[in-house]
């Protein structure tokens, strides 16, 4: 099974629609727009489904940022936990 998310203009092209080592056609089994895919599922991930509009100037720089789709963190994250320890037990941090 091969799932694809694709944009309008991906649709209109047929070469994602075939196999690329065979040249066979794919069969398409259920076509959903994204958003109605995450209104149906987001349940079984254990999250939960915000919408937001572009209406406000918060919301606006919100949809421009992340290009229409966000996410936010479920559990607090330690960056600290990612610093690589040198074999003298020196943490090596990174100089972004």
């Amino acid at each position: 099974m091969v799932i694809k998310h694709l944009k309008k203009e991906q649709e209109s092209d047929q070469s994602n629609f075939k196999d690329l080592a065979t040249s066979a056609e794919l069969e398409v089994q259920e076509k959903m727009p994204l958003l109605e895919w995450f209104a149906n599922e987001y349940r079984r991930f254990g999250c939960t489904l915000e919408f937001v509009t572009n209406k406000s100037q918060e919301g606006s720089q919100f949809c421009r940022g992340f290009g229409g789709i966000g996410g936010v963190l479920r559990y607090q994250l330690d960056i600290r936990s990612f610093d690589e320890v040198s074999d003298e037990g020196e943490i090596y941090e990174d100089s972004d």
